[in-house]
């Protein structure tokens, strides 16, 4: 730590000098991507240097201030991108509001940057001084290689000299040559940020690319050719961070007045209510139709639709789970924790959040229909808990990974926590009708109808099982068949708790496939460059060139 603190001390010193006087307000730019742990260290750094307690200012809030500052317009609730490209790659989503800047996404890759280039570049040129003599190392060429890069900027060819070495002549072909691979993951991940955040290019009120390295050939073609939006390359690209920060924290005085509340999508919308109402609607069947065996008025018995009990709490935890997003935000909004205002902070506390409710929904609903019936509450427990335990396993992986910010899954996170609901509408309409046949008054004349519901029942339910675990159209077609057959023959009182709990599974199973195809092993991105074996890494990125 002392070995950080050392150049802060020298800043500070300086400062002093040119002002005269100690230095009281600090605020040091920081990655967005940055979590606690890191923000603490940060902190602690600049309280070894002899700093008083600094402000951390997120690097893509402060370039969007400095853009304000300089006259750019950026209405309030308009959204931008800022694409930090130093030694490393941080690009970042973010939205204007009232008081300020909020962080939407925001993906890094430290293997795409300067650094990357400056190693390529390196190779190049050790490998046009093989031909005068061996033994030249890229270490020895590293100076050489910086100088030559920023000159290559502006000048078609310059002469680079090497230690020991005749020089050598480096040509913007050999500087674009090492440069493209990294351009085209830079504009990857400006892509995969703007789908991050649940946006389209349309959305976006304009690229900033800034950094020591975002002046660098081919860098804008390659974003304006995946995103469809020419970016813009701010001047002194390298100091608008430090610059923007010290305007952190002006707030638009008539802001407030033309704050717009975004709607949620319709399709999203749909995601958290189709759920939500079945669960309510299969926990009502469930009570007020349970048979209840009496005698003296002291119920001795009662039988219970367990499969019924156990899709209720399995639609409370996907209506939950579905709301996600939503729930983090609330949260972020109320939080003094910086960590949860970032995109993955937010989504992992929302899906956190989301694991807990639909748990306790599904508690309660035992608890409630144990009492309400008169019963131990064990069974109920077991029939509403253990069935939903794996799903919920599974999401809290999701917010670790969300947290980490390991990856963002293709669509968002929002996309991804999304519950099947054509399968939830089958499955509940499906149970309905089974609990209805299973406790209607059999008159003589309703006998076939009452059958042939329970049987319908059953084959809505084997449907929804293969619309849940199986995704392409004509494997549905030829599975939904055998299977909701084989549902609607065994339709009967044992039978229904044997339903409900394959039902269970199978979103277990959804979850499982959408958890490795989106973001464990996702779908390559298509690409028209060659792959380069670049890979996304850690949340720091540098800020030089």
């Amino acid at each position: 730590m002392d070995v950080t603190a050392a150049p802060l001390r020298g800043v500070a010193a300086e400062a002093e000098r040119l002002v005269g006087q100690p230095v009281r307000d600090v605020r040091v730019v920081v990655p967005a991507g940055w979590g606690p742990r890191r923000r603490t260290w940060m902190r602690q750094v600049a309280h070894r240097a002899g700093l008083p307690q600094p402000r951390l200012v997120e690097a893509p809030v402060a370039v969007a201030e400095y853009l304000l500052a300089t006259g750019v317009r950026v209405p309030v609730g308009a959204f931008l991108v800022v694409c930090d490209v130093g030694a490393g790659t941080e690009v970042t989503v973010l939205r204007r509001g009232p008081t300020g800047f909020e962080v939407l996404a925001t993906l890094a890759d430290p293997a795409a940057g300067g650094t990357a280039i400056d190693h390529a570049f390196a190779d190049v040129l050790v490998g046009a001084a093989a031909g005068a003599g061996e033994g030249t190392s890229h270490a020895s060429v590293a100076h050489s290689v910086r100088v030559a890069k920023e000159a290559l900027v502006s000048h078609p060819a310059v002469t680079v000299p090497l230690p020991d070495r005749p020089p050598v002549v480096a040509s913007s072909a050999m500087l674009d040559e090492a440069v493209r691979p990294v351009a085209w993951r830079v504009a990857q991940l400006t892509q995969e940020a703007v789908v991050a955040a649940e946006l389209t290019a349309a959305d976006l009120a304009g690229i900033y690319c800034v950094g020591g390295s975002a002046q660098l050939p081919q860098l804008a073609a390659a974003i304006g050719e995946h995103t469809g939006v020419a970016p813009v390359v701010v001047s002194e690209p390298a100091l608008v961070a430090a610059r923007g920060a010290a305007d952190v924290g002006a707030v638009d005085a008539d802001a407030a007045e033309r704050v717009e509340v975004p709607v949620p999508p319709v399709r999203r919308a749909a995601a958290i209510a189709v759920p939500g109402f079945a669960s309510l609607a299969l926990i009502w069947q469930c009570l007020l139709t349970t048979e209840r065996r009496e005698t003296l008025n002291v119920y001795y018995s009662v039988s219970v639709n367990w499969g019924e009990l156990t899709m209720a709490a399995v639609m409370a935890l996907l209506a939950c789970l579905a709301a996600g997003t939503v729930l983090g935000s609330l949260i972020a909004a109320r939080s003094p924790t910086p960590g949860t205002r970032t995109e993955g902070g937010r989504v992992s506390v929302g899906i956190l959040a989301a694991v807990s409710l639909g748990g306790a929904i599904a508690g309660l609903y035992a608890v409630v229909s144990s009492q309400y019936l008169g019963m131990p509450v064990g069974p109920y427990l077991r029939w509403a808990l253990w069935p939903i335990a794996p799903v919920s396993v599974m999401a809290v992986a999701m917010a670790v990974i969300a947290a980490r910010q390991w990856r963002a899954p293709h669509g968002g996170w929002s996309a991804l926590l999304a519950a099947p609901t054509g399968s939830i509408a089958a499955a509940t309409l499906g149970m309905g009708l089974i609990q209805y046949s299973l406790t209607a008054d059999r008159w003589p004349q309703r006998l076939l109808w009452i059958d042939l519901a329970g049987r319908v029942g059953g084959l809505l339910l084997g449907i929804a099982v293969v619309m849940a675990v199986v995704t392409p159209l004509v494997f549905r077609l030829i599975l939904a068949a055998p299977l909701g057959v084989i549902s609607a023959a065994i339709v009967s009182k044992r039978a229904s708790g044997m339903l409900g709990v394959i039902y269970a599974i199978a979103v277990a199973a959804w979850w499982a496939t959408r958890l490795w195809n989106r973001i464990l092993r996702p779908t390559p991105t298509p690409r028209t460059e060659p792959s380069t074996g670049l890979a996304r890494a850690g949340m720091s990125p540098g800020g030089g060139g």
